[in-house]
């Protein structure tokens, strides 16, 4: 596990080491160890422990707090019907943010030493370990600073009444986004949907890692332009 200069040192915490491969770090964090042990990433046992997530938290809070923020815009006069549209569309324009997010934050190209940092803690870790099921959904720290943020945005964009529905159908679609990509990298599909949404995903990890950014869907791949070509085109091109 060598950089110029530089060797990752694998049994000691990762975070801080990362930094130092420059250049190369690129190549490293894209070529994945494929064991599901969860490497260690800082020195601090309570880092480690706010970094580490079982799937099942991801629900448990945050299912709640969406249908609290849903049913305040019912309470605040709004239809049942309305509420449930608006709530699916809060959810609609989450998969548009995930999209987002993972084609322009967490694919950016990095080389100094805190870029490379950051960028192994918010996403790169998880194509070097891809198997590591603690470190694959989003901590609720992290999630509750992000949500946060657009709860704030939400407020400039909608009124009083609509800004509580959108924002819970936001944190549902986010409760959907995490369920399943734990789910196509550890769960075992029967369905011939979800057995393509896993290969759809691990081809993203383990093929073409520029292309097919959507994890509950695959529609923003096709609008813009980002889905991987298959096999068959890649050996005719």
């Amino acid at each position: 596990m060598a950089g110029k200069g530089f060797t990752v040192d694998l049994s000691k915490p990762l975070v801080f080491q990362v930094g130092h491969l420059g250049e190369d770090y690129q190549e490293w964090v894209h070529t994945p160890i494929l064991t599901k042990e969860s490497p260690r990433f800082f020195e601090s046992d309570f880092l480690e422990m706010i970094t580490r997530t079982l799937w099942w938290v991801v629900p448990v809070i945050w299912v709640p707090v969406g249908l609290y923020f849903i049913t305040m815009s019912y309470t605040m006069g709004h239809t049942l019907p309305l509420v449930v549209i608006l709530a699916a569309v809060g959810a609609f324009v989450w998969t548009f943010l995930e999209y987002c997010f993972h084609r322009f934050l967490f694919h950016i190209d990095t080389t100094s030493y805190w870029a490379n940092t950051f960028h192994y803690l918010i996403h790169g870790c998880h194509h070097k370990h891809p198997l590591d099921g603690l470190r694959l959904v989003i901590p609720p720290a992290e999630a509750a600073i992000l949500a946060l943020m657009f709860w704030n945005l939400y407020g400039i964009l909608f009124t009083l009444s609509i800004r509580p529905v959108m924002f819970g159908g936001g944190l549902i679609g986010y409760v959907m986004y995490d369920m399943m990509h734990y789910y196509v990298h550890h769960g075992q599909p029967t369905k011939q949907s979800l057995k393509s949404l896993k290969k759809y995903h691990l081809n993203h990890h383990f093929r073409i890692q520029n292309k097919g950014f959507g994890i509950t869907t695959a529609l923003w791949d096709r609008v813009f332009g980002t889905l991987p070509p298959t096999k068959a085109a890649e050996k005719s091109g």
